[in-house]
């Protein structure tokens, strides 16, 4: 047999009074064999999501969906033997033999094609942030934790480099002493925001299906400085850049000291509108002592806001080293690593010629990268490294509560063991939002 999906019942052929059964017959429901490809369905295959296709193409690609198949052109040419779709509702009625999917849409359709690719059996990588709003998180997160077969994994692709788990070495050994307090930032966005709707009437361009773009987003007629980029900004469709880089930058601070719940989220941002995300903000998250770790203060900054140049950063050197980073400071010194958690570095230039000539002994095993680490635990068993249920939706809601804070304007105050919101007053619609009818 050629594949799992081979089925030879002709015995003659064989010379034989026997039937052979397919593998994924004698393994069960949902069986892959170490040798299978993998039937791959991509949704959202321009922007980011070629890249992710691009990622996947070890495997088979067999259906590609796109509500602009302008933007969809070169996946589409570099995959011709693959289905083309506008629809994902007409993709999962269709295409029952796929194994995984990869959802890399805009933020606000995150949450609808997962939660469907999950409850169709399949295994998802879904591009970061998971979502858009804490109900929805939870909303996946319970849907994965009722299928523990399926493997899942969000695009936060730095979780699988090795700059994250060398970063933890050095925190681990004691190089800075005890973490006070992480710094994180950004010189997104770079898109707008800070503003209001546009008001001006456009024609919607004949690639794209507008509908299906707004999906689950309510009704409004389209603008250019929606799509195919810009949406970012908007919350009816994106997340800001605390959105659109935390998942990167606080990542390692999540998985590294293991926060959880933080009690308070505290918000300064810049002039509010409605609609949109501000253009600059600065959100301070309190997390509790847990275990052997005391509190610790993590700080996010974007619209080029930047933290204060560490002690023990040399003179000589301009601060911030980069547009995006991390600087964690310690009671015995500092370090700062790039937005993926990479290059890792102690600010003192001496202690830092010391740690490169005898780093730390290697604790956590490095990975090939986010996509074979997934279809490595699909084949293999044991769940990819940022699974929806213990790193991407917990990490995830941690990174929408930032926005809850700098939406609302308002300090958020939480249960750190329950995850349970203690401000009252907040909408409902910040939370879970109401979809469209049909999505």
């Amino acid at each position: 047999m050629n594949s799992r999906r081979d089925f030879v019942s002709t015995a003659a052929a064989l010379g034989a009074g026997v039937m052979i059964v397919p593998r994924h017959v004698l393994g069960g429901p949902g069986y892959i064999a170490p040798s299978d490809k993998l039937r791959v369905a991509c949704i959202g295959v321009g922007g980011m999501g070629r890249n992710d296709v691009r990622g996947m193409e070890s495997e088979t690609i067999v259906a590609l969906c796109d509500v602009d198949w302008s933007m969809a052109g070169d996946a589409f040419q570099s995959y011709p033997q693959a289905r083309r779709y506008k629809d994902y509702r007409e993709l999962f009625d269709k295409e029952r033999e796929i194994d995984v999917v990869t959802v890399s849409t805009p933020d606000h359709m995150h949450a609808p094609i997962t939660l469907r690719a999950l409850r169709e059996g399949k295994h998802v990588y879904t591009q970061k942030p998971l979502a858009r709003t804490v109900g929805e998180v939870r909303a996946i997160v319970a849907e994965a934790k009722a299928r523990p077969k399926q493997v899942t994994q969000m695009g936060n692709q730095g979780h699988a480099l090795e700059g994250v788990r060398q970063l933890r070495e050095m925190i681990e050994a004691g190089l800075i002493g005890t973490v006070e307090r992480v710094e994180c930032w950004t010189d997104r966005p770079i898109w707008p925001q800070g503003m209001r709707r546009p008001t001006d009437a456009h024609n919607v361009p004949p690639t794209l299906d507008w509908n299906l773009w707004l999906g689950a987003a309510p009704e409004r007629p389209y603008h250019p400085g929606y799509a195919p980029f810009n949406w970012r900004g908007y919350w009816d469709f994106g997340t800001g850049a605390m959105g659109d880089m935390a998942c990167h930058i606080m990542d390692a601070p999540y998985w590294i000291l293991g926060l959880k719940y933080p009690t308070r989220v505290i918000p300064d941002v810049s002039p509010l509108f409605e609609e949109t995300a501000p253009r600059s903000s600065r959100v301070e998250y309190t997390f509790p002592a847990r275990g052997d770790r005391p509190a610790v203060t993590v700080v996010w900054r974007d619209g080029n806001l930047r933290p204060a140049r560490p002690f023990d950063w040399p003179l000589a050197k301009s601060w911030p080293f980069d547009g995006s980073g991390q600087l964690w400071v310690g009671t015995k010194g500092t370090i700062v690593a790039g937005t993926y958690g990479e290059n890792p570095r102690l600010s003192d230039e001496t202690k830092q010629a010391a740690h490169k000539a005898a780093p730390p002994p290697v604790k956590y095993p490095r990975t090939k990268g986010v996509f074979a680490e997934w279809t490595d635990a699909i084949r293999n068993g044991g769940r990819a490294g940022s699974d929806f249920i213990c790193h991407a939706g917990p990490l995830t809601e941690m990174i929408v509560l930032g926005n809850l804070s700098v939406r609302t304007g308002r300090v958020i105050e939480l249960d750190p063991e329950t995850g349970a919101l203690k401000t009252q007053g907040i909408p409902t619609e910040f939370i879970t939002p109401t979809y469209r009818p049909g999505w």
